[in-house]
C-alpha cells in the first residue's frame, strides 16, 4: 500500500468547464495557465471532461484531442499525467432496448477509451451504463419511480452488459482503465450505489472495466456507512476499485464541507493505490440547472472579477488540496519506522 504521502491527487477541471474545446488553439492556452497553476499548487495531475459532441465523426474527435495533447507538449506540460470523465447521453445510451442505438453507443464509448488514450491518460471514468442525468418516463409521460424504476432497469442493465464487455476488451487493448461511477438519485435514475455496479459487474469479466467511488455520491446516498465501508472492501478486494473522487455533498469547496473522512478513505486505503480526485464543480452556466446551485460562482482568475469574501477558484483548489492530504494522513495513520540492524 503507498504510503499517505505517496498518494497522487489530481484536480477536476469542472471547476472551470465541462468542454475542453480542444480545437480552439486561443483557449488550449487557458487550460496550459490553470494547469501550470494548479501544479505550483502540488496537483500530480487532471481530470478531464471530455464533451459528448454532436458529431458520429468520432474518429475527427480523437484526432482534435490528439492534437491538443500535442498542444500541451509544446508548452512543456509533456509529463503531466490526466484522467478523462465520459458520461453516457440520450443518444448514446448503452441500455437502449434498440440494438442500433447501442451500437452507436458503443462507438461513441469506444472513440471515449481511444481519446483518453491520445491524451495519455490511463482511466476513463464517470456514468457510462445509463444516460447521464436521463430520468424515464411511462407512455404517458409520467415518471417513473421506487419499485416500477427498479423494474424498468433490470432489462436495460441486461443489454448494456455485453456493451460493456466489449468495451472492456478494446480498453485493454489500449490500456485504458474503464471505472463506472454509480450517481446519487438527485442526478441519474440507476445505478445509484456501488453495490448496483457491482452487481452490473457479476456479468461484465473483463477485470478492465471497475468501480469509479465519489464521496459526494456516498454520503447523498442510501446506504449507511457500514453498508458502504462493506462494499468498498468487496470492491478493493476483487480489484476493481479503479478510481477514487473526493467531492463535496454539495459538489463545491472540500475544505470545509461534510465529507465523513474516516469512514470513506479507510476501507480505501486498504487496497487502492491509484490517485485521488478532486471534483469541485463550479457555478459555471452548464451545471447551474442540473446541479440546482444556489452557491456563488468561484471566481476564475483571468475570466472573472473577483467577489469580495468569496475565495476564487485557485484559493479553493489550494485549500483542497491541503485538506485531502491531511486527512489522507491522519487515516493511513503513522508511516512504518525502518529500523536498522546494529553490529
Amino acid at each position: 500500500m503507498a504510503i499517505a504521502r505517496d498518494r497522487n491527487i489530481y484536480f477536476s477541471f469542472f471547476m472551470f468547464t465541462a468542454d475542453l474545446r480542444p480545437d480552439d488553439r486561443v483557449y488550449t492556452q487557458e487550460i496550459v495557465r490553470h494547469i501550470r497553476k494548479l501544479r505550483e499548487m502540488g496537483y500530480d495531475g487532471f481530470d478531464l471532461p471530455i464533451a459528448p459532441g454532436n458529431t458520429t465523426d468520432h474518429q475527427g474527435e480523437v484526432e482534435s484531442y490528439s492534437r491538443f495533447r500535442e498542444e500541451l507538449d509544446k508548452a512543456g506540460l509533456g509529463d503531466v499525467k490526466f484522467t478523462t470523465n465520459v458520461a453516457a447521453t440520450r443518444t448514446f445510451d448503452p441500455s437502449s432496448s434498440y440494438a442500433e442505438q447501442r451500437e452507436v453507443a458503443f462507438a461513441y464509448l469506444k472513440s471515449r477509451v481511444d481519446i483518453t488514450k491520445a491524451l495519455r491518460a490511463d482511466i476513463m471514468a464517470g456514468p457510462i451504463v445509463f444516460p447521464y442525468s436521463v430520468f424515464p418516463t411511462t407512455d404517458a409521460n409520467q415518471p417513473i419511480w421506487s419499485n416500477a424504476l427498479q423494474d424498468w432497469a433490470e432489462p436495460r442493465y441486461r443489454n448494456a452488459q455485453p456493451l460493456i464487455e466489449r468495451l472492456g476488451e478494446h480498453a485493454d487493448g489500449q490500456s485504458v482503465k474503464v471505472a463506472i461511477e454509480p450517481v446519487d438519485h438527485w442526478e441519474t435514475p440507476s445505478p445509484n450505489m456501488v453495490r448496483e455496479v457491482m452487481n452490473f459487474l457479476r456479468h461484465v469479466r473483463s477485470p478492465q472495466v471497475g468501480v469509479c467511488i465519489d464521496s459526494a455520491h456516498v454520503v447523498l446516498g442510501s446506504d449507511g456507512p457500514e453498508v458502504v465501508t462493506g462494499e468498498v472492501r468487496k470492491v478493493s478486494k476483487s480489484r476493481r476499485l479503479h478510481y477514487v473522487h473526493i467531492s463535496a455533498p454539495d459538489r463545491g469547496a472540500v475544505h470545509d464541507s461534510w465529507i465523513p473522512w474516516k469512514p470513506f478513505l479507510g476501507p480505501i486505503l486498504e487496497g487502492y493505490d491509484g490517485p485521488f480526485l478532486v471534483e469541485v464543480f463550479n457555478a459555471i452556466p452548464v451545471f447551474l440547472n442540473g446541479l440546482r446551485l444556489t452557491r456563488r460562482k468561484f471566481s476564475i482568475p483571468g475570466e472573472d472579477a473577483s467577489i469580495p469574501g468569496c475565495p476564487d477558484a485557485y484559493e479553493i483548489a489550494r485549500l483542497a488540496i491541503l485538506e485531502v492530504r491531511r486527512q489522507i494522513a491522519e487515516v493511513a495513520g503513522p508511516e512504518p519506522s525502518s529500523s536498522k540492524k546494529v553490529g
